[in-house]
């Protein structure tokens, strides 16, 4: 069987099941369709799918025409019906592992979509689980399904872990062009994997199992998150030291070897970097062990939006002004500059602590005219314009996320006073670092 479905997979006569059109699912998606491969999209949000069906992308990166270009040509069809998985060779899973309140793993989403697509399962077909998570999981989750179903995994069943690797707003690596780890629960799953993902990206990395698959995404984003971490730890020394923590990190990565360069902010955002390390610090109590390290940085990195609130204070403080009634507005709520993401957003946090001290509170930000429905126990706002007489408004200006669209030269000329939690600006009588 393997010889004959790896040569389905190089002929590119296979169907293809992406399950979760979201920042990693609707991109791979484009990615196969593009590539002349039949893809299916699959996702519970109904307004996604008809989104997709009239040819309208709602990612800022992916744009209108390639997606109806796709669906014009047969080669897209985004849908709500898991049956449609019974006609795949391939099920890819690029679902939301969140945590729960206890910092631990949230794996509801993927386990409600298996048993959705549980009875539509067959002989032959590919699982591929692209949704970070513990070291384990893919075995966990996996092993007793394909027994349940009565499959032999390796034989006639074949179950692959390859992590997401999405960059949104990254135009310098596309999706084909990141290497892709893949890791499978038996060599013949392996080769099979292998093969699925060199239809589409340049390079393909064989790790030994899922296991070490799933670490190698934790690793990746603990890595970031711990060099964050301390980015964020030196900030406020070098503010007291009267040093530019930016100028330093610009200098140091002069350095040819050693050093890899990491920059401040408000806090952590995204789905990944606040979140996955946590997968980590959860099993690692299985084998009653600690994970100090990532349980500090994510102390630290917690902390950020309290230390830029303190700023906050102090430079309205310079104005004889308090928190309370202070008309403050956000520059950015995306979690990262140039996306459309508001996922873990620091200024989400920050609105939170700021309505808390009674200040009056909006907004700016080219990628969402109006504050996220799904966020709108916050406040309920509008995109505000920067312009001269919008800026001249408010009693102090908060840069979090440095869209390039921003004019900041004329934020700089027409703000009363702004704090600048990611190094735009020089400090001035006008300018507070945070």
């Amino acid at each position: 069987m393997i010889e004959k479905l790896i040569k389905k997979y190089q002929n590119k006569q296979l169907v293809i099941s992406i399950i979760g059109m979201g920042y990693v699912g609707l991109p791979l998606s484009i990615l196969y369709a593009k590539n002349n491969i039949r893809t299916i999209g699959i996702d519970i949000d109904e307004k996604k799918i008809d989104s997709l069906l009239k040819g309208k992308s709602y990612i800022n990166h992916i744009k209108n025409k390639s997606i109806k270009e796709l669906i014009d040509n047969k080669k897209f069809f985004p849908t709500v019906d898991f049956k449609e998985v019974g006609k795949s060779d391939v099920i890819i899973l690029c679902l939301p592992t969140p945590l729960n309140k206890f910092r631990e793993p949230n794996l509801s989403y993927i386990n409600k979509t298996l048993e959705n697509i549980k009875k539509f399962l067959k002989k032959g077909q590919l699982i591929s689980l692209e949704s970070t998570s513990y070291p384990g999981t893919t075995e966990d989750i996996f092993i007793p399904l394909i027994k349940e179903k009565g499959f032999e995994i390796g034989q006639d069943f074949f179950v692959i872990y390859s992590p997401e690797r999405e960059d949104p707003g990254n135009t310098v690596y596309p999706s084909e062009k990141i290497p892709k780890v893949v890791g499978g629960l038996s060599k013949n799953c392996l080769n099979l994997g292998i093969n699925l993902y060199k239809l589409v990206i340049k390079e393909v990395i064989p790790v030994s199992s899922t296991k070490v698959a799933e670490m190698t995404k934790l690793l990746e984003n603990i890595h970031r998150c711990i060099n964050i971490s301390l980015v964020n730890e030196l900030k406020p020394l070098c503010l007291e030291m009267d040093i530019d923590i930016y100028e330093v990190i610009n200098a140091a990565k002069t350095k040819p070897f050693g050093f890899t360069p990491y920059y401040p902010g408000p806090g952590l955002g995204g789905h990944c970097i606040p979140i996955d390390p946590f997968y980590l610090t959860w099993k690692a109590k299985e084998y009653k062990m600690s994970t100090k390290f990532i349980e500090l940085a994510g102390e630290v990195n917690s902390e950020m939006p309290h230390f830029v609130l303190k700023r906050i204070g102090e430079a309205l403080n310079t104005k004889s002004k308090s928190l309370k009634n202070s008309k403050i507005l956000i520059l950015g709520i995306s979690y990262k500059k140039n996306v459309d993401d508001i996922r873990e957003s620091p200024a989400l946090e920050l609105i939170k602590l700021l309505t808390k001290q009674e200040a009056i509170v909006y907004y700016s930000d080219p990628y969402f005219s109006e504050f996220p429905t799904s966020r709108n126990l916050l406040f309920k706002s509008k995109s505000i314009s920067i312009n001269k007489k919008n800026l001249n408004k408010f009693d102090l200006t908060l840069l979090v996320t440095n869209h390039d669209s921003f004019d900041y030269e004329l934020i700089e000329k027409e703000s009363n006073l702004i704090v600048d939690t990611r190094g735009v600006y020089k400090a001035s009588s006008k300018v507070i670092l945070a």
